[in-house]
């Protein structure tokens, strides 16, 4: 009888686990489908207010195919049938590069179905895009200068939409690309394709720093499929994911104390002072520093917010107040549509676009890591931080940073709308999830990843 009773004691436990996965999944499609029929439910004088036709995604409906839509589908195959198992098996260097290199595959192929200018080559040299004013910055200081007083709308030297709603760092990226003679539309979308597929990487790498290189490997297909390739290609939103996400990567290596750690943790520093210069709410990506930072030791943070404050000195220094530019970018907010958006749809509704870039994979492994935030273990005082190091599952501890960044940039209001696009930084941590997910189920929840990814490229025109 004993062998019976332990199969029965093993299998409820997993029955357990199977049940929260599709129910967390299962609210997060019912999430998504009332976000998507509601507006269509109220009519059209209240859809009107949310200034998204496809609410909760900023874009319009537009079933269309293009070239991209083969190579889509024969690289999410390829990932489906064959990811985890080459996840498990190749070396790690090897592994890292292919991942990023089909990840790009992934994100171009899924780009092209909108076709090269549509999808590609002319996203970022649109009226409210960045490479709009480039051609009209002549002196890089005195755009650093004078950048604050263009921030507010209806003058007649106003930044364009995306250049006013960010902070000088991400002008000036597309600027100096310009000064290299990477010109244009088509140079843009790559750096941003490259630089976002490369989160891939630095969510494993992450992983493996803080000691869980099997979750990094069971993690890496599913980062690749991930919807939010979408909006990786092309936003420069893309851009800024592969920025953070390095400058977490490196903090979590810094951690280990290996020779030359100081370095690495100050190039982690440098990386997160851009960020805060990329984008006013990457602020928040101190929520996963201070997670790496709490789970494996501090010593890193001191040369880490050494680089951080090199970055803001020499903004400053160039004549430029990130508190003043905040200020009159919360007045630019409410200048323009964010003043309609009713906050009583978007707070909600904005979750469930994070689903859409997420996937319900991500979905279902949200039980996984309540569990694996190691909370049992600081229910005793005696000896806290050392018991909760033990017990916290670094992939569950990383995804709970992504969520509560999420969370944090939700209810402030500051992202009614776009936030598939806005929240990416967050996003990639909150995928670290899916390395939690039963490796017998891994192949079927890749394939709904994929088909989300896929339906939601081609039922869709995504406008940004």
């Amino acid at each position: 009888m004993k062998p019976v009773q332990q199969a029965v004691v093993t299998e409820n436990p997993r029955r357990a686990r199977g049940i929260a996965a599709w129910t967390c999944a299962g609210v997060a499609a019912l999430l998504v489908v009332v976000a998507f029929a509601l507006p269509q439910l109220r009519g059209p004088e209240w859809g009107r207010h949310l200034y998204a036709a496809a609410a909760p995604i900023f874009g319009i409906w537009g079933p269309h195919v293009g070239w991209g839509t083969g190579p889509a589908v024969a690289i999410a195959v390829a990932v489906v049938l064959f990811g985890p198992d080459l996840a498990r098996r190749l070396p790690w260097r090897r592994l890292l590069t292919v991942s990023w290199l089909t990840s790009v595959a992934w994100t171009f192929a899924l780009a092209m179905v909108d076709g090269w200018q549509v999808g590609f080559a002319g996203r970022l040299t649109r009226r409210h895009e960045y490479l709009w004013e480039v051609g009209g910055v002549r002196d890089i200081g005195a755009m650093l200068r004078g950048f604050s007083g263009r921030i507010l709308d209806f003058r007649p030297d106003s930044w364009t939409t995306h250049v006013s709603g960010h902070p000088p760092g991400a002008l000036l990226t597309f600027v100096l690309l310009d000064r290299l003679g990477l010109r244009g539309g088509a140079w843009a979308a790559w750096l941003c394709v490259l630089v976002g597929a490369s989160a891939v990487a630095a969510v494993a790498v992450a992983l493996d720093a803080l000691g869980a290189a099997d979750r990094a490997r069971a993690a890496l297909p599913f980062l690749v499929l991930a919807p939010a390739a979408v909006w990786v290609g092309v936003s420069a939103d893309g851009f800024f994911a592969g920025v953070t996400a390095w400058a977490v990567a490196l903090l979590a290596v810094a951690t280990r104390q290996r020779p030359g750690w100081p370095v690495v943790a100050l190039v982690s520093g440098l990386l997160f002072g851009y960020g805060l210069y990329l984008n006013y709410g990457l602020t928040l990506m101190v929520v996963p520093a201070a997670m790496v930072l709490a789970a494996r030791g501090f010593r890193p943070a001191a040369p880490a917010l050494i680089g951080v404050a090199l970055v803001v000195a020499a903004f400053t220094a160039a004549g430029f107040s990130w508190l003043d530019g905040y200020h009159l970018v919360v007045q630019r907010y409410y200048q323009g549509i964010a003043s309609e958006r009713p906050y009583s749809y978007w707070v909600w509704g904005n979750l469930a676009a994070t689903v859409c870039a997420v996937g319900l994979a991500t979905a279902a492994a949200l039980p996984e890591v309540v569990r694996g935030v190691g909370l049992p273990a600081i229910t005793s005082r005696a000896g806290l931080i050392g018991r909760w190091r033990a017990a916290v599952d670094p992939a569950a501890l990383l995804a709970a940073a992504g969520l509560l960044a999420i969370a944090a940039a939700d209810i402030s209001g500051l992202s009614k709308a776009e936030t598939e696009r806005i929240w990416l930084p967050f996003d990639v941590w909150l995928l670290a999830a899916t390395a939690l997910l039963p490796r017998r189920a891994a192949s079927w929840w890749l394939a709904v990843q994929a088909v989300a990814a896929l339906l939601l490229n081609h039922l869709l025109a995504t406008n940004w």
